[in-house]
């Protein structure tokens, strides 16, 4: 049996990050990643599919320098967002936080921005096991070592601490956390309940010269129905853009209340669409006069001939039982957003505070450092989710028209809404009022002290 300090389940953001902090503490960390081909990966590594697209203030959530990211993870410098409803729509060109990177964001390079990561890891003295998955978790609090890897290809590994980072599928997570939950419960009911799965998929699409916009990120809202569901263009380089969509897993078009009232629903659907057919409807619609030939796929990216979907963890987080020397980080955690999918920069911070905390055998400070590091940016968007819910089309076209008006009077706090009439001041209440609810970590769905340990 091969021993570390800390072992790693997963080689995406948060594992590799874990790894980093971890080995360049002085321990011996070791990531296990099972490994997918890809047509823009030269070697196999984590899935890697994404939107890929960054905030200012992402950045210093990260707690990465700007000038640390190489020139070819970055696709395309941002100047704003586009938030488009059915009728309605406004753009953002400030995130209203501040942050270290000089403009609105960037979109990126999923899979080199991973490479780039491993990198890191591998000069600070971190190792990786790539091509092979780990079949199960065995934990004897009292043994030597506490933690016991079994690989598919039988090898062993044990470990004094281990990092759970497998992303939000958690087929090791679970398990290995369920052995702590009390009276039969388990993670997934937790993290995995059919109503906060949403999946994702995306084209990689060359858009002609002049429609390309490779300054801002769109996202439509109120044209597809299901909670948080709602297709994006986010360009990258060349005049290439990730053309994608997210939505609910298992949705039925017979709970769709008005589904005539949505944009990309057609009166002959039977059911739910396809993404890929949302996705050339979007096309048609944005672009008349334009064929969908004329948005040609390009084959040599994303993960397999220019398409690819992902799994999204649509929830919110959970403590880790770090008195059993188990720190769950990243989307494994639920840490990636309920209210949109973006989730590289808390899943790099949470594998850094994972990994320098189980190199000094502090890892019981974990629940409290996470919180401290991206509690704000969870609570956020919890509360943006919690805020939607049930919204219609036109609910989307109200708030964007009351936000334009909020733009021009002043701001997005009391005194622009109060400036600009009823439709903002109930955003803003509910907001507040939504928010309120969430205080002092009240969006963790399970706390550190209802593991049994």
């Amino acid at each position: 049996m091969d021993r570390v300090d800390v072992a790693i389940v997963g080689g995406g953001p948060a594992g590799t990050s874990a790894a980093w902090a971890a080995a360049r503490e002085g321990a011996d960390a070791l990531v296990v990643e099972k490994g997918v081909p890809r047509a823009d990966r030269d070697r196999i590594g984590p899935d890697s599919t994404d939107a890929a697209g960054m905030l200012d203030y992402w950045v210093d959530i990260m707690d990465v320098s700007p000038e640390e990211i190489p020139d070819d993870v970055i696709l395309s410098v941002l100047d704003g967002a586009e938030f488009i409803g059915p009728n309605e729509s406004v753009t953002l060109e400030q995130t209203g936080i501040d942050a270290s990177y000089d403009h609105f964001g960037f979109a990126f390079h999923r899979a080199k921005f991973d490479d780039w990561l491993r990198d890191r890891a591998e000069e600070a003295g971190g190792t990786y096991h790539v091509g092979t998955s780990v079949n199960g978790v065995e934990t004897d609090l009292s043994g030597d070592p506490r933690h016991t890897l079994t690989l598919a290809d039988g090898d062993e590994i044990g470990a004094d601490y281990l990092i759970l980072a497998d992303g939000p599928q958690r087929t090791v997570t679970t398990d290995a956390l369920d052995q702590f939950l009390p009276g039969g419960q388990s993670v997934s009911d937790y993290l995995g309940p059919s109503q906060a799965n949403h999946i994702a998929y995306q084209e990689h699409r060359r858009i002609p010269e002049e429609l390309f916009d490779p300054a801002h990120i769109k996202f439509w809202w109120g044209v597809i129905p299901g909670h948080t569901a709602y297709p994006w263009i986010f360009p990258n380089d060349d005049n290439v853009a990730r053309v994608g969509l997210t939505m609910p897993m298992g949705m039925d078009l017979a709970d769709v209340e008005n589904p005539e009232d949505y944009a990309l629903l057609d009166a002959d659907d039977e059911r739910i669409p396809a993404g890929a057919v949302y996705l050339r409807r979007l096309l048609e619609r944005e672009y008349p006069g334009y064929d969908l030939d004329d948005f040609p796929l390009v084959e040599d990216r994303g993960k397999s001939a220019g398409t690819e979907a992902y799994p999204i963890s649509s929830t919110r987080p959970i403590d880790s039982p770090v008195n059993a020397g188990i720190a769950v980080v990243g989307g494994a955690m639920g840490a990636t957003s309920a209210f949109h999918e973006g989730g590289d920069h808390v899943a790099v911070r949470t594998g850094k505070i994972a990994g320098e905390l189980a190199a000094n055998d502090q890892l019981g400070r974990y629940n409290g450092r996470w919180k401290s590091a991206i509690g704000e940016e969870v609570l956020r968007n919890v509360t943006f989710a919690d805020v939607v819910r049930g919204w219609e089309p036109d609910d989307w076209d109200e708030v964007f028209a009351a936000t334009r008006q909020m733009q021009r009077k002043g701001g997005y706090d009391w005194v622009g809404a109060l400036r600009s009439g009823a439709t903002a001041l109930r955003i803003v209440a509910d907001y507040k009022w939504t928010k309120r609810g969430y205080r002092d970590g009240a969006y963790v769905q399970i706390r550190q002290d209802e593991y049994s340990i």
